[in-house]
């Protein structure tokens, strides 16, 4: 009796144990993404890709975009400004440490805002970190930042992927081993498959709920539905629109249709002939028809726009109605032009299905009124160098997912290759002014200009399709900024 009752205890505790890990919630997750990073650096290179694995994960700055895109503190706990509006002084979180077991301090973020500022600079987003004058330490855990002039951006600026806090020990070989402070550290990067990341030691924040994260590589969107029935990934934070008839009605699976910062343009060379000719640009303005592309290329789930800027933003002015679709006024224009005979060129298109698809209706809507483009798969790398670095194209596809970017257009070294002293003066009173009345004004204005010399073909603005598990909680609906922050991601028990 006495060995029956050691037996029946043994197994109800057994019973026990089994049911509490039954019912545990999980610590893991595999999450699809279309495109490899060219490398792990946020303040080297431009592809969204990059973010999309390490912006709040792995690194942080000192402050951080929050999925309502509010600027929120990070390793700055708080700070002060000035009454002129030109001295910040932050206070930084103690206890920080990077992931090899530096210190985080004030050292740290006048090396980092340093870097991102030197005339050696290789920050895609150099133009950050133009208005700082000087970085100060006051003590290891206070920074003063003066800058120039005031900029009513700046503190939002600091919250970008470009300006992330790095330490000068591990800066140099950020590309392949990424060391930063977040919640979660590097594992492994398996080239051409995916990229690990696991829970951090002695984090300095709020721990998170996961403890190990996979971002599994997929440039083909149709297996996106075969790996989420198998349960081989559970989340596609940016799922293909044109997949989501299987999957929007079946209860196993979240559905959610957010919107994001990403303007999806048909970028133009603007001092290569023809295209350095307004008439063509305007030309190719009125043969899109952004119904038929939007339709194509978003499966209808896009927001057509006019000029740089998304219609989620509070100063949005909508100019959809400048170029409407009319084939007679675009061949009229290239006839005044001198090109009433067409011309040829070529159409640069990188991975993404909505660059790919979209192409391939572009290219049709424009050999209709006599502009007959080659066009030119490339993978993602090369497209960074061919097009954006060398400037090597004609016309391209790409959505710019940078928040708040209309200052690109003034930049004499971007890929657009456009220059008018009217809208740089724009952007340079625009970064001097922090009064939101005036600014809405001067936003306004530079939306109409991109417009009026038609720079690039505006198309529409990338909706944020994700698609996860239903039992998936706290993965961002909306991107205010290219990320999957996964600070705030469990699963329910």
């Amino acid at each position: 009796m006495k060995l029956w009752k050691t037996i029946l205890a043994a197994a109800v505790v057994l019973m026990l144990a089994a049911g509490t890990q039954a019912f545990a919630a999980r610590t893991d997750l595999v999450i699809g993404i279309p495109l490899e990073p060219p490398h792990l650096d946020p303040t080297a290179g431009a592809a969204a890709a990059i973010d999309e694995v390490l912006y709040a994960n792995v690194f942080e700055g000192l402050t951080r975009i929050g999925p309502k895109g509010e600027v929120l503190p990070d390793l700055a706990e708080s700070w002060t400004i000035s009454d002129d509006g030109k001295v910040y002084t932050f206070k930084l979180h103690t206890g920080v440490k990077f992931h090899d077991g530096a210190d985080f301090s004030a050292d740290d973020v006048k090396f980092s805002l340093d870097r991102a500022r030197a005339d050696n600079s290789v920050n895609a987003q150099k133009g950050l970190f133009a208005a700082i004058d000087k970085v100060e330490i006051i003590d290891p855990a206070t920074v003063k930042v003066t800058l120039k002039n005031p900029q009513g951006s700046f503190l939002y600026n600091m919250g970008w992927g470009d300006a992330v806090m790095v330490s000068p020990k591990s800066a140099e070989t950020n590309k392949e081993k990424p060391i930063g402070t977040g919640p979660f550290k590097f594992q492994n990067w398996a080239k051409g498959s995916s990229i690990t990341l696991v829970k951090a030691d002695h984090y300095w924040g709020a721990p998170v709920f996961l403890d190990k994260v996979e971002f599994r590589i997929v440039p083909d969107a149709a297996a996106y539905v075969p790996a989420l029935l198998s349960g081989d990934i559970q989340a596609f934070p940016f799922f293909d629109p044109d997949s989501l008839a299987q999957v929007k009605d079946d209860p196993r699976f979240k559905v959610v249709i957010g919107s994001t910062e990403g303007e999806t343009i048909l970028a133009i060379n603007n001092k290569k002939p023809p295209f350095d000719k307004l008439q063509v640009r305007q030309a190719i303005s009125y043969a899109l028809d952004r119904k038929a592309i939007i339709d194509g290329a978003s499966a209808g789930l896009g927001l057509p726009i006019g000029s740089h800027m998304s219609p989620a933003n509070k100063d949005y002015v909508d100019l959809t109605g400048l170029y409407p679709h009319n084939v007679d006024k675009a061949k009229e224009l290239l006839k005044e032009a001198g090109l009433e005979n067409g011309f040829k060129a070529t159409l640069k298109l990188p991975p993404p299905s909505y660059a790919r698809l979209g192409g391939e209706i572009i290219a049709s809507e424009l050999r209709d009124v006599g502009i007959n483009l080659e066009i030119i798969p490339v993978e993602w790398a090369q497209w960074l160098d061919q097009v954006f670095t060398k400037k090597d194209y004609d016309l391209t596809i790409v959505s710019h997912t940078e928040p708040n970017d209309i200052d690109i257009y003034s930049r004499k070294d971007y890929y657009f290759n456009y220059d008018n002293p009217t809208f740089d003066k724009i952007i340079a009173d625009l970064n001097l002014t922090s009064d939101e009345t005036k600014r809405k004004e001067l936003l306004g204005e530079a939306q109409k200009i991109l417009a009026d010399d038609a720079v690039v073909g505006f198309l529409y603005e990338l909706p944020k399709v994700g698609v996860w598990d239903a039992k998936l909680q706290g993965l961002w609906e909306n991107a205010p900024i290219q990320a999957n922050d996964l600070t705030k991601v469990k699963w329910s028990e």
